[in-house]
């Protein structure tokens, strides 16, 4: 009886964590946006980490659109922890900021060399990939009634020595890259909020 109920615990915290785990890697995000095939996917087909997020904002495609396209070190920042990305980010639009093109490399830290531009379509997808070719961001806006849905989608290749890799991915880059990408959804969602023109019914 002891070991049943034991298995029985141990079953259930497993599925706990499962879970857990699965809303962090799709915060924000419904079933069927973090199972959509989107543009950028086909960089890196076979990635070994998926994250899918999203979030609702009250504001049109073309208020939220210059926010990502200014994002970056020395320009618009990330929007999410200042004090932890060692950056400033930016609480304006940046006209000279605002003209990005495929070929461009945009200086995203210290631990990667930069994120090329490989796909960009004004006020709907922005999709960029690190120089290594190991991590691919994309972004994309759809239009809503009365707002914009944002989603966030990372897409990262296994490095050398995949079983260690894993772990320590688990254990301590998922929940990172969840509260990272969290605040800069939502230092998005409130800058294009604060900037957009008021829309009515």
């Amino acid at each position: 009886m002891r070991t049943a109920t034991w298995t029985a615990v141990g079953g259930a915290a497993l599925a706990a964590a499962v879970q857990a785990r699965r809303r962090g890697l799709t915060y924000g995000a419904t079933a069927a946006e973090a199972s959509r095939e989107l543009p950028g996917d086909e960089l890196l087909p076979h990635a070994a980490l998926i994250t899918t997020r999203a979030v609702t904002i009250t504001a049109a495609p073309s208020s939220v659109w210059p926010w990502l396209v200014q994002m970056g070190g020395g320009r618009g920042g990330s929007y999410s922890y200042d004090w932890i990305v060692g950056t400033r980010s930016a609480d304006a639009i940046l006209p000279e900021f605002q003209q990005l093109a495929v070929g461009d490399v945009l200086p995203v830290g210290q631990a990667v060399a930069g994120m090329r531009v490989e796909r960009c379509e004004a006020e709907q997808t922005l999709v960029l990939r690190s120089v290594a070719g190991d991590w691919v961001w994309s972004l994309h806006l759809s239009s809503l009634w009365l707002g914009t849905r944002l989603i966030s989608r990372n897409r990262v290749a296994a490095p050398p020595g995949g079983w260690l890799w894993r772990t320590a991915n688990r254990a301590v880059l998922e929940p990172g890259s969840l509260v990272m990408e969290r605040r800069m959804l939502l230092g998005v969602k409130e800058r294009a909020e604060w900037n957009a023109p008021r829309m009515t019914m």
